[in-house]
C-alpha cells in the first residue's frame, strides 16, 4: 500500500512540475507546429502565438486524474444525474424545442427523449457548458498529461482546424476540463465530424445554438449505429453461482442472449436469442443490480465510455419521457 501511495505522489509531483505557462517553448511544441504547418498549411507564427498564450491549468490535470466514473459507485453516480430538478428542466427543454426535436427524431431516427437526456446529463440543458478555455484544456493535457498526451495533442490539432473552418476566435470558446464544448459537450474531432447546422443559419454552432446541438447529438447517435425502435437495456435476474467473468467484461455486446441465458443471466423474455448483448453488475443503493446492455446501450457509451454514464443518460431520458407524456396527454 505504501508503495502505491508513494508512486501516486511522485506521479502527481511530476505532472505538477511539468505544467508550464508558455507552451511555445515546450519540448513537444516543435513537432506539433511542424505538423500544423506542413500538413495543414497553418502560419507558423499563428500556431506559436496560440501556444504562447495558452495557459497551463493544474486544476485540469487534477480533474483528469480522478474522473467520477472511476471513483464513484453507481449509487452515488446515479444521484448526480437522476434528480427531480433535472427531469423538470428536461421537460421544459423538450417543450421549448418540440419542433426541432420532432424533426431530429424523424430525420435521424433517434428518440427525442434520448437527445434531451444526453444534453441534460452533459450540461443541464446548456446551464453548465464549462468554464475552461478550450485551448488551455487541450494544450495542458496535450503537453503535460503524458498518459493521454497523444490523444489531446490530436484534439488540439482538430481544434485549430475547427476554428479555422468555422471562423472562430480561438480563445473565445470555453468548455470542460477535457476540452469538450457546447450543449452536448463535443470534443473537437466530434465537432468536426458530427456537428450539423440544424437551424439553417449557415453556421455549425453547438456552443450557442441549442437547435444545432439537438441535431448534432441526434446525428452523432445515428452515425454510431443507433437502431430505431430497438431496446436499450433490460434488467436481469441472475441465478446463484453465475461465473462473475460474464459481468462488466466490456461495453460492446459480444455475447448472445442465448449464451447469457445458458449461463444463468435472464433478461426480458422478448429478447431474441441471437441478439448480441453485454451483462453488467452495478452497485446500487439496494445492493447489486444486474442489467443486460444491447446495441443502443453500446451507442450511448460511444459518447462516454462508461456503463454508469450510459445508464444514467438512459434512465434520465426515460423519466423525462414519462413526465412529458403526462403534461402533453389530452
Amino acid at each position: 500500500m505504501f508503495k502505491k501511495i508513494f508512486s501516486a505522489a511522485v506521479a502527481a509531483l511530476l505532472i505538477t512540475s511539468a505544467a508550464q505557462a508558455d507552451y511555445s517553448s515546450h519540448p513537444g511544441a516543435a513537432a506539433f507546429v511542424k505538423t500544423m504547418v506542413e500538413e495543414h498549411n497553418f502560419d507558423r507564427d499563428w500556431v506559436l502565438a496560440i501556444l504562447k498564450q495558452s495557459e497551463a491549468k493544474q486544476s485540469i490535470l487534477d480533474a483528469m486524474s480522478r474522473p467520477a466514473e472511476s471513483v464513484m459507485t453507481w449509487e452515488r453516480y446515479r444521484k448526480i444525474f437522476i434528480q427531480d430538478s433535472r427531469v423538470t428542466q428536461g421537460v421544459e427543454f423538450w417543450k421549448e424545442h418540440l419542433e426541432e426535436l420532432t424533426r431530429a427524431e424523424k430525420q435521424f431516427g433517434v428518440p427525442a427523449s434520448m437527445i434531451v437526456g444526453i444534453i441534460g446529463v452533459e450540461t443541464r440543458y446548456g446551464r453548465n457548458k464549462g468554464s475552461f478555455r478550450v485551448v488551455d484544456a487541450l494544450a495542458t493535457l496535450g503537453f503535460d498529461f503524458p498518459r493521454r498526451s497523444s490523444f489531446f495533442l490530436g484534439q488540439l490539432e482538430e481544434y485549430m482546424l475547427m476554428v479555422r473552418e468555422q471562423g472562430i476566435e480561438p480563445f473565445s470558446l470555453k468548455g470542460s476540463y477535457a476540452g469538450a464544448m457546447g450543449y452536448g459537450q463535443f470534443i473537437p474531432s466530434s465537432y468536426r465530424a458530427y456537428a450539423v447546422d440544424f437551424d439553417g443559419d449557415g453556421k455549425v454552432d453547438i456552443v450557442n445554438s441549442s437547435v444545432d446541438a439537438v441535431g448534432s447529438v441526434a446525428n452523432y447517435f445515428k452515425r454510431h449505429g443507433w437502431r430505431l425502435n430497438e431496446p436499450v437495456v433490460s434488467s436481469a435476474v441472475v441465478k446463484d453461482g453465475v461465473d462473475e467473468s460474464f459481468f462488466n467484461a466490456g461495453l460492446k455486446p459480444e455475447k448472445t442472449i442465448a449464451e447469457l441465458r445458458a449461463a444463468g443471466i435472464t433478461g426480458d423474455r422478448a429478447l431474441a436469442p441471437e441478439r448480441k448483448a453485454t451483462a453488467m453488475k452495478l452497485d446500487g443503493d439496494k445492493g447489486d443490480e444486474y442489467w443486460i446492455g444491447l446495441q443502443n446501450f453500446y451507442v450511448i457509451t460511444r459518447y462516454n465510455h462508461s456503463s454508469m454514464y450510459a445508464m444514467a443518460a438512459y434512465q434520465l431520458s426515460e423519466l423525462i419521457a414519462d413526465e412529458m407524456a403526462k403534461v402533453t396527454a389530452p
